[in-house]
């Protein structure tokens, strides 16, 4: 079926190449992006050769969840900064404290990318093995200097839990035959879902309670690194387009700096002008609020930080028959990464 996926080169931009010393996700997963849902055990795989062969990224494991699963961070930078990284890192935090004397010498930004804190919302954890792929593959002058400039951590999989049922029951309901019928068993899990994790815990609140492993280890991770950006993706209604933050201005938490809000609207101008080049139907500040500080995207507001709410209309199986016509996860996967 044409639709159901895609080739590397739908996902990936024409325009650069890539070290075929890295294994592309087709290669290592013997099977296209979007053709199945990936497991967690297959994500952790991928990002651990990542690890073992890419000389630009370093692997640690930051916490497990209740079944066992660890969470894991993938941070991508150039050589010459992982020789000083406890330095770097040390200069960087001083930039989120006010009381400190801001370092002299330049100090690289940091960027950290999370997908899938609802377990459920399949296009985001799918999509961070192309991220990995293209920060550990992609060569030329704009990705050194964008390493050069930037620290990069990629958390794969916010919730590894709640993704393994999700990704066993899309899995274990797709046929041969593909089919988009809004009515098919595939895109309705029985509870308790995918969306929370083992506990039935939503992690996106969770941020500052902290009442979940998984909780604690990435909140610690976060005032370890203080990063710059902080993206969030996830995924909402099927009849959605593609949603990024800014969010509704009158909803904003009166403690956010206004400076917060203006860089959010500076920075969507780019997530545009991506999405424009793939022909994606976006919008901001429609819905969704940055008022409760114990979500992903908000919770680096008042920490120094900018985070950004995506939010990609859900697929759940392999294509979906939507409002606004037949979607694929493919596609998905293609927007989240963009």
């Amino acid at each position: 079926f044409s639709l159901a996926q895609e080739k590397l080169n739908y996902f990936l931009p024409g325009d650069v190449n890539y070290n075929s010393g890295i294994p592309t996700p087709e290669q290592f997963f013997k099977q296209d992006l979007g053709e199945w849902h990936l497991t967690h055990a297959q994500v952790l795989s991928y990002v651990q050769e990542i690890a073992r062969i890419s000389e630009r990224a370093i692997l640690y494991e930051y916490a497990r969840s209740y079944e066992n699963k660890p969470l894991v961070h993938l941070l991508f930078t150039s050589a010459e900064n992982q020789t000083n990284l406890e330095k770097l890192k040390a200069l960087h935090v001083n930039y989120s404290d006010p009381k400190k004397e801001l370092p002299s010498e330049g100090v690289p930004v940091v960027v950290s990318l999370t997908y899938g804190v609802h377990g459920n919302e399949s296009s985001a954890t799918n999509s961070s093995v192309l991220t990995a792929y293209y920060l550990a593959a992609a060569e030329g002058e704009k990705i050194d200097s964008l390493l050069s400039s930037t620290l990069i951590i990629v958390d794969p999989c916010l919730n590894p839990d709640g993704f393994t049922r999700h990704s066993t029951w899309a899995n274990m309901h797709q046929s041969s035959v593909t089919t988009g019928d809004k009515n098919s068993r595939q895109f309705y899990e029985l509870w308790p879902r995918g969306r929370t994790n083992h506990y039935w815990f939503d992690l996106n609140r969770d941020y500052l309670l902290l009442v979940n492993p998984e909780s604690r280890g990435r909140v610690a991770k976060f005032h370890e690194w203080k990063p710059n950006v902080l993206t969030d993706h996830h995924e909402s209604s099927p009849d959605f387009s593609f949603f990024f933050q800014p969010g509704v201005p009158s909803r904003i938490n009166p403690l956010t700096p206004e400076q917060n809000h203006v860089l959010t609207g500076k920075i969507a101008k780019y997530h545009a002008s991506f999405l424009d080049e793939i022909g994606s139907s976006y919008f901001s500040e429609e819905v969704f609020d940055d008022y409760y500080f114990g979500k992903g995207s908000s919770y680096p507001d008042i920490n120094g930080g900018v985070g950004i709410l995506f939010e990609q209309s859900s697929i759940r199986g392999r294509n979906r028959e939507t409002a606004n016509g037949l979607k694929t996860l493919s596609f998905a996967i293609k927007n989240q990464f963009t």
